[in-house]
C-alpha cells in the first residue's frame, strides 16, 4: 500500500500526476496516452477514483477488476511495455487505484491502435502528441546517446577552435591541447567532428547555430529599433548576444551622502547565465529554429527551442529543487570546464539570485521562466523602467 504522506502529495501535485474518476474502458486512449507520456519523460502516476476537478475521492466499484483491465491494456497497446507498478489505496472506505509509470532509458514508448503508432510526452499537466523533433530526440535517447555526441560527418580538418582555445586559456589559465578536443568529446577517434564539436568550432558549420537579436520600440513586437543575426560557434554567439543586450541597456546610478548606488537594468551575470542556458539546453534537432533575444522597453526575453528538458518546470525555482538534467551533456561539460556553469542544475536559481543582488531590485522584478512546450522562455525585467511590467 502506498504511504499516507505519498497519497497526500499526489493530491497536491499536478505535473507528474493525473486523476481519473473511473477507468474509461470504452476510451482507453484517454489514459493510455499518459502512460506513454510518463514513460517517455520523467515518470508519473495515474490515479483512478479521484475527481480531477475537485480532488475528492470517489472510489472505484471494483478496483481489482479495474487493475487487471489496466494492466492488460498497457501490455496490449503500449510498445515496448514500460515499467509499471499497480497499487491500491483505501481512503474513507473507498478504493483508489494507482498506476505508477517509471521513466525509462530506452524511449520512445508508443501508443499502438488502429494501425497507428503515436508517442506522447508530458508538457505541464497534459499528455500531448510528441512533435517530430521531440520524437527524434527520444529515439536518439533510446540508443543511450545524445544528439551532441553523434558524428556530424564533418571532417575535423575543416574546423578551427581559436575562440574556444582563447576563452579556455583566459578563464582557466591553462592552455588547451589538441588532444583535449578528443577527450572533451568534440572530435571522434576517426577524426570527425561530433555535433558538439561542430557547434563549438569558429566557423558556422551547422546552419541552426544562430541567434536572432531584436530591440523593439515599446512593449510589443511592433516597430524594430535594431536587429542582428549572429552565426558561428557557441562562444561567438554568447559574446555577440551579450554585447547586443549591453548595447541596448540603459544604466544609471544614484549619489548618496557616502558612496553611490548602481542601478543596472539587468544583472550582467543573470543575462550571461540565461544566454548560456539557452545555448546549452536548447534542442538542436529542429533545424528551422534559433535562439531569440528580444529587448523591449520594460523587459528582456530569451527564447530557446525545445521545452524544459527532463523534470517539469516547478512553479518557483527558489522553493523547489530543479534536478540537473542535460539535453546536450557534451556541450554542457565544455561550458562547465570554461567555468560558465555549474553541474548542479542551479542555473535558474542563479538567475534569480543574481537579479535579486542588484541595488535596483524589487520583488516585482523577479525573473519569470516558462515552458511553452516547443520553446523555453526566460524573462528578465528592466529594473530602471518606470512603467508596468506588461508583456506580450
Amino acid at each position: 500500500m502506498i504511504g499516507v504522506c505519498m497519497f497526500e502529495r499526489l493530491l497536491i501535485e499536478k505535473t507528474d500526476c493525473e486523476f481519473k474518476v473511473v477507468v474509461e474502458r470504452a476510451k482507453p486512449k484517454s489514459w493510455l496516452k499518459s502512460v506513454s507520456a510518463f514513460a517517455n519523460t520523467v515518470g508519473g502516476t495515474i490515479v483512478f477514483g479521484i475527481d480531477d476537478e475537485t480532488r475528492q475521492v470517489r472510489g472505484l466499484a471494483n478496483a481489482q477488476d479495474d487493475a487487471e483491465f489496466v494492466s492488460e491494456k498497457i501490455k496490449e497497446r503500449i510498445d515496448p511495455i514500460p515499467r509499471v507498478f499497480v497499487d491500491f489505496e483505501n481512503s474513507d472506505g473507498k478504493d483508489v487505484l494507482l498506476v505508477k509509470v517509471s521513466a525509462d532509458v530506452h524511449p520512445p514508448y508508443y501508443y499502438v491502435a488502429d494501425g497507428r503508432r503515436e508517442a506522447f510526452v508530458r508538457i505541464g499537466n497534459q499528455s500531448v502528441l510528441a512533435p517530430s523533433e521531440v520524437l527524434n530526440e527520444l529515439i536518439i535517447t533510446g540508443t543511450n546517446r545524445t544528439w551532441d555526441e553523434i558524428d556530424s560527418r564533418i571532417p575535423a580538418c575543416r574546423a578551427s577552435f581559436t575562440v574556444l582555445k582563447a576563452v579556455f586559456a583566459q578563464r582557466t589559465r591553462i592552455d588547451m591541447r589538441e588532444s583535449d578536443l578528443l577527450s572533451f568529446g568534440l572530435v571522434t577517434e576517426e577524426g570527425m567532428l561530433t555535433n558538439a564539436g561542430a557547434l563549438l568550432a569558429d566557423e558556422p558549420l551547422l546552419r541552426h547555430s544562430r541567434v536572432f537579436c531584436t530591440r523593439w520600440d515599446g512593449l510589443f513586437k511592433d516597430d524594430i529599433v535594431d536587429t542582428a543575426e549572429y552565426e558561428g560557434g557557441l562562444l561567438i554567439l554568447l559574446r555577440e548576444a551579450r554585447a547586443f543586450v549591453k548595447r541596448h541597456t540603459v544604466e544609471s546610478w544614484e549619489k548618496l551622502p557616502v558612496g553611490r548606488i548602481d542601478r543596472r537594468s539587468y544583472s550582467d551575470r543573470a543575462v550571461e547565465e540565461a544566454l548560456v542556458n539557452a545555448l546549452i539546453h536548447r534542442s538542436y534537432i529542429d533545424r528551422g529554429s534559433e535562439v531569440q533575444v528580444d529587448v523591449y522597453d520594460n523587459r528582456l526575453e530569451i527564447v530557446s527551442p525545445g521545452g524544459k528538458y527532463g523534470a517539469p518546470l516547478p512553479l518557483d525555482v527558489m522553493e523547489t529543487f530543479v534536478p540537473s538534467e542535460r539535453r546536450n551533456p557534451v556541450i554542457a561539460d565544455v561550458f562547465h570546464r570554461l567555468q560558465y556553469m555549474e553541474r548542479r542544475g542551479s542555473g535558474l536559481r542563479k538567475i534569480c539570485e543574481m537579479t535579486a543582488a542588484e541595488d535596483a531590485y524589487k520583488p516585482e522584478f523577479k525573473p519569470v521562466f516558462e515552458d511553452l512546450g516547443g520553446f523555453f522562455r526566460v524573462t528578465l525585467f528592466d529594473m530602471n523602467y518606470r512603467g508596468g511590467n506588461e508583456t506580450a
